[in-house]
């Protein structure tokens, strides 16, 4: 029995079945690492938050180094943050006791200006449906009371799980800071010999973006802060500074942050100086987004970090859904990061094979 030809598959074919299946064993290492990272989700914050502390103090405390031995330098530099970090928070802290009295006045009667302003044209809404709103909201907190006891202790556990990361993060940074080039060529020793040399070019990259983009974003955040507490304070804005470190805090989220930061001062503006102040705020959205956007980010950023804003746009909203408020900061710099060592791995390999001889690229500081 004469058997037949086999059947010949087009190259077509042939190309997208190997590069499938090499597609589904990535996905499946990164499903894995999404997944361990998500059951010890605070390591890896605290180590994210500490490659961020060293990203920061690193330059200060080389600088601090020059005049005195490495680990006292350590020390200062991250004692001298800490305090900074607390003066800072004591100033809001400060500001918001100085000014609570008169702040409830104002909340009070900027809540009765919304209402009335609610009942007149165009909005004529009913008084009885504000009122009905009021006691609907009474009613909801005291049959879920028990509820809102549980969701406060749960809060005081999260408050121990955050100390702890910081605490970690605290550690990770101090020895990031002290020896990250010798526990850097330390790692890079226990790996083979064949990819000793893409590793460290990898992570030269890496590094360097990462360090780049978190000297960027800090700049940009505090330009932001400047400005939205510089405009709050000229309009009357009660919780001025309390706002500008939120609008600090939230530009570390590309794109959204920013807008979300501002309405919430908006809301404030509403019900302490009345709809026009706030339709002023609501203004700053728009301006404050030009000017990080067309300004800010292709000025600071375009030297660290060179990805389309859709780009952006897309791995925030994917971060958000994957991990939360934490994925959302995380998700860009880690973008940032892997395409920034793509480019260099494949830069490297292009100028070795275009050198005869040529055994290995050379790491570009």
């Amino acid at each position: 029995m004469q058997q037949g030809t086999p059947p010949q598959v087009i190259p077509f074919l042939r190309t997208a079945a190997a590069y499938a299946w090499r597609l589904l064993v990535v996905g499946a290492l990164i499903y894995s690492l999404f997944a361990v990272l998500g059951r010890f989700h605070e390591i890896g914050v605290a180590v994210f938050l500490g490659l961020v502390v060293t990203a920061l103090l690193r330059p200060v405390a080389d600088l601090v180094a020059k005049g005195l031995p490495r680990p006292l330098a350590v020390t200062v530099t991250i004692l001298g943050s800490i305090a900074l970090v607390l003066g800072i928070l004591a100033l809001v802290g400060e500001a918001v006791e100085h000014d609570r009295t008169t702040l409830v006045r104002e909340f009070r009667e900027g809540v009765t200006r919304i209402e009335d302003w609610l009942e007149r044209p165009p909005f004529r809404l009913n008084p009885e449906a504000l009122s009905d709103v009021q006691g609907r909201i009474g009613q909801f907190l005291s049959s879920h009371r028990s509820t809102l006891i549980s969701e406060a202790m749960s809060g005081a556990h999260r408050l121990v799980e955050v100390l702890t990361t910081l605490a970690l993060a605290l550690f990770c940074s101090v020895f990031f800071i002290h020896s990250g080039d010798r526990q850097w060529a330390w790692l890079r020793e226990q790996l083979p010999g064949s990819v000793r040399v893409r590793m460290d070019i990898a992570g030269r990259a890496g590094w360097r973006t990462f360090t780049g983009y978190t000297h960027g974003i800090v700049l940009v955040a505090a330009v932001n802060a400047v400005l939205v507490g510089l405009a709050l304070w000229l309009l009357g804005v009660p919780l001025a500074v309390p706002l500008a470190l939120l609008e600090f805090a939230a530009a570390f989220i590309p794109l959204i942050g920013s807008p979300v930061a501002l309405a919430v001062a908006a809301v404030v503006a509403l019900a302490s100086q009345g709809p026009w102040v706030a339709a002023i705020v609501i203004a700053l959205i728009v301006i404050i987004g030009q000017i990080e956007g067309h300004l800010l980010h292709p000025i600071v950023m375009s030297w660290a970090v060179r990805l389309h804003p859709l780009v952006v746009a897309i791995s925030v909203i994917a971060g958000a859904i994957a991990a939360g408020v934490v994925g959302a900061v995380v998700a860009v710099p880690l973008v940032s990061v892997v395409w920034s060592v793509y480019t260099e791995l494949r830069d490297a390999r292009e100028a070795a094979e275009g050198e005869p001889g040529a055994t290995a690229p050379a790491v570009r500081e």
